[in-house]
């Protein structure tokens, strides 16, 4: 009876595992929420079209003159010339191709229409809708072509807190806005504020990074384009981004001031602070939040007086002025941080 119940147990076990294997399997397939030609169709346009080049699409449509002249300044436009030597890309690398919007335009219609004071337009309805697709569609019409190239600052993108908050490319740069296609450091600041408004309160108080003068800019600390590292920085950690600025804070030191060397938000706000020097707290309950501070017990020894107890609480770093650390002995003796 025992051998029974334990080939039992044994069928059950091994039903048990390929169920959960099935499950892993089902798991791993691609399951997409609409059809897979309507994906074709989001990424692609009309699927009917054919690629005519741009010479073609706009020879006889003068709607988009201007963003003409404003792409052929940028970068990618630098890019249609084949003596670039650089992978060719067009209008139809982005808006699809274009045979049907431009099927009903002839010669003809284009001299009437200048004869009038009218521009030919082409039927743009049948190229992509890039402006109503969804953020992540909006984002992969960029990436097909700078995930494959040299931009390695793209590599982390589908990682990042911005393609995990749905926000695309087209949030912060316009292809045809002209030559410079970047967002200039100055710029990154406005432009960051127009989604994070807290941290833009957080720079408007007494002790802040120098931003707003112009001195530090957010991607001195951020990649916006995703990172291995919390909060999208450009460092592995919050210490390593600090000490770009801060190199007398690295270390390492003999005397270590261990909470500073995990993590200086243990004691510093990132953006800004109602405190000086951009603490959490002011001093001296910052300090006392991890320390019991000096006795106050004159019958003990090391102690001090209530009479001298306003000089000592009131700012630790008066006296423990090397707070990140120091390689000095203090007078103790024992490295209290206080040379």
């Amino acid at each position: 009876m025992s051998t029974y119940k334990q080939l039992v147990g044994l069928a059950g076990l091994l039903a048990m595992s390929l169920l959960v294997l099935a499950a892993c399997t089902r798991m791993k397939e691609s399951r997409p929420i609409l059809p897979t030609r309507e994906y074709e169709k989001m990424l692609v346009g009309n699927l009917y079209a054919d690629y005519v080049g741009t010479q073609n699409c706009l020879a006889a449509c003068h709607e988009h003159d201007r963003l003409r002249l404003a792409f052929d300044a940028s970068t990618m436009g630098a890019q249609l010339k084949k003596e670039s030597g650089m992978p060719l890309v067009d209008c139809e690398s982005c808006h699809g191709p274009g045979s049907l919007a431009i099927k009903d335009l002839s010669p003809e219609l284009v001299a009437e229409n200048a004869a009038q004071g009218r521009k030919t337009s082409c039927n743009f309805d049948t190229l992509i809708d890039l402006k109503n697709l969804p953020a992540p569609a909006q984002s992969l019409v960029c990436l097909k072509c700078h995930t494959v190239n040299a931009t390695f600052n793209l590599h982390n993108w589908n990682a990042g807190v911005h393609a995990f908050n749905e926000v695309s490319c087209f949030e912060c740069h316009d292809v045809h806005a002209g030559p410079d296609l970047k967002v200039t450091p100055l710029a990154s600041g406005q432009l960051c504020f127009s989604c994070h408004q807290t941290v833009q309160a957080q720079f408007a108080m007494p002790s802040r990074h120098p931003l707003r003068e112009g001195r530090v800019f957010c991607v001195d600390c951020h990649s916006p384009h995703g990172s291995f590292a919390d909060h999208d920085l450009v460092r592995d950690s919050v210490k390593e981004t600090c000490v770009q600025c801060h190199p007398d804070k690295r270390g390492p030191f003999l005397y270590e001031h261990a909470d500073v060397t995990e993590d200086c938000l243990n004691c510093h706000s990132a953006h800004g602070s109602v405190n000086s020097r951009l603490l959490n707290a002011r001093e001296p309950f910052l300090c006392l939040q991890c320390h019991e501070g000096h006795r106050l017990n004159t019958e003990t020894g090391g102690s001090i007086g209530a009479d001298r107890a306003r000089a000592f609480y009131s700012r630790c770093t008066d006296c423990h002025s090397t707070i990140h650390g120091s390689d000095l002995p203090s007078t103790s003796g024992q490295g209290r941080f206080s040379q």
